[in-house]
């Protein structure tokens, strides 16, 4: 079974399910996994807002990974390392973040590379 088999065609994604899907993205930058949760809350049993839901939980489950990333960053700093890599986790979802706010705003339905699948 497909991941994108609930997500409708490209040309098909309203403009505010694409504006959504988009905050939904960038609301994780600012707010961590906070932001993309309340629009996955708000929009899950709304099948009509498929594409909505879909890219909510994406962001969520991406926020979620680099929430843990930091976390791990932190207890490194006891040695060191984790001081060098909290910048990278942060450049790394500000990066990704951007990327998907863009392919989610043209419609397409995006995948982040190394996000954990906790919310299914």
């Amino acid at each position: 079974m497909s991941d994108f088999e609930n997500v409708p065609a490209a040309a098909s994604v309203p403009s505010d399910q694409r504006t959504m899907a988009l905050a939904a993205h960038l609301l994780g930058i600012f707010t961590g996994f906070i932001g993309a949760l309340i629009i996955w809350l708000i929009n899950k049993d709304d099948a009509s807002k498929a594409f909505v839901t879909d890219q909510a939980k994406e962001a969520l489950n991406f926020q979620i990974t680099i929430s843990i990333a930091m976390l791990i960053c932190i207890i490194l700093m006891i040695v060191i390392i984790g001081g060098i890599l909290a910048p990278v986790v942060g450049l790394i979802s500000l990066v990704f973040s951007v990327i998907a706010a863009v392919k989610a705003n043209n419609g397409e339905a995006y995948r982040y590379p190394f996000a954990l699948r906790l919310i299914k």
